[in-house]
C-alpha cells in the first residue's frame, strides 16, 4: 500500500490552509496513494492559542469536516486530517482531534489527543492544557487495502509521540504521528522517538508535520517521514516548506520481521 504523509507551513486562515491542503492532496492521489495523512493544526496555525476557539466545530458538522469528506470521496483517498479544533466540555477550550475519513467520505474514526505539550526553554514557553481539553481514549480503525490486507491503523498526535504505553496499547500495524514539533524539539528528539516506536511496535510509522517559518513567527522542524518496523526510514522530507512523502508499505514486510523477531510475544508486562 502506497500511503503520503503530508508537510505544510500552515498559516492563520482556515480557507488558505484547506486550499494548501487540496493541493497536497490531490497530489497524493495523483501518485498513487492510498492513504494520505495531514499534519497536526493543518487547518490552523493561529497568531494566538485561543484562535482555535473561533473555528472549532461540533463533531459531524462543520466547514473543515466537510472539506475532508468530500476530498476522501472525490479523490478516492483515506484521508487522516491530522488535528482539527472540535467543541469541547467548555467554552474556554477545544479537543484538538484526528478524524480519518474512508474514499465514501464517511468518518470513521476520531482520536482526541490525550497528552498536552508543556514546554519552557526560557525562549519559548508551550502549554497546550489552556486551552486544550485532553483526550482520553486510545483510538484505530481497520483499512482494507487494495491487495486485501486488513490493516490496524492507530491513532496519534505530536505529543504523544513521548508516552510509548500508549503505542503498545493501540497494538497497531500502522501508527500515525501528525505532528508540528517545534524546531527546537525537533532537531533533538523527532527522528530518534519515530524510530523508536516503530522498532518496539514491529510496526509501520507515518508521521506528517508541520515544517517551516510560518507567519506568526514560529518555526517548526518539519521532516515529515515513513518509518518501516525495522526502524528504517523509508523516505523523509529534508527541506522546509510543503511537501507529500510517499512510501510504501507491505504486510509482508511487516510479517518477516515480527516473525525474525516475535519481540511482542515476549511481553511480560
Amino acid at each position: 500500500m502506497k500511503i503520503a504523509a503530508l508537510q505544510t507551513v500552515s498559516a492563520a486562515s482556515v480557507a488558505a490552509n484547506l486550499e494548501a491542503a487540496a493541493t497536497l492532496l490531490a497530489e497524493a492521489a495523483r501518485a498513487g496513494a492510498e492513504l494520505a495523512v495531514l499534519p497536526e493544526y493543518f487547518c490552523l496555525m493561529g497568531h494566538k492559542d485561543t484562535d482555535k476557539l473561533a473555528v472549532r466545530e461540533n463533531f459531524g458538522a462543520g466547514a473543515v469536516q466537510d472539506f475532508l469528506a468530500q476530498q476522501a470521496k472525490a479523490l478516492g483517498l483515506w484521508i487522516v486530517g491530522g488535528t482539527m479544533p472540535l467543541a469541547a466540555g467548555d467554552a474556554a477550550h477545544v479537543r484538538n482531534t484526528s478524524l480519518a475519513y474512508s474514499p465514501q467520505g464517511e468518518c470513521v474514526a476520531r482520536y482526541d489527543k490525550i497528552h498536552l505539550f508543556q514546554f519552557d526553554n526560557g525562549r519559548e514557553q508551550y502549554d497546550e492544557s489552556r486551552v486544550i481539553e485532553a483526550g482520553h481514549q486510545p483510538q484505530s480503525f481497520v483499512l482494507p487495502s487494495r491487495d486485501g490486507h486488513a490493516w490496524k491503523v492507530g491513532l496519534t498526535v505530536c505529543y504523544d509521540l513521548r508516552f510509548p504505553e500508549l503505542y503498545r496499547a493501540l497494538a497497531a500495524d500502522l501508527l500515525l504521528v501528525p505532528s508540528a514539533f517545534t524546531y527546537v524539539t525537533g532537531e533533538a528528539h523527532w527522528e530518534l522517538l519515530l524510530r523508536a516506536r516503530a522498532v518496539e511496535n514491529l510496526a509501520y510509522v507515518c508521521a506528517p508535520a508541520q515544517g517551516g517559518k510560518h507567519e506568526t513567527g514560529r518555526r517548526t522542524w518539519g521532516h515529515s517521514m515513513v518509518v518501516d518496523p525495522w526502524g528504517v526510514v523509508l523516505a523523509q522530507r529534508e527541506e522546509e516548506g510543503p511537501g507529500v512523502v510517499l512510501a510504501e508499505i507491505t504486510a509482508e514486510r511487516m510479517v518477516q520481521v515480527r516473525r525474525q523477531l516475535p519481540a511482542l510475544a515476549h511481553r511480560v508486562l
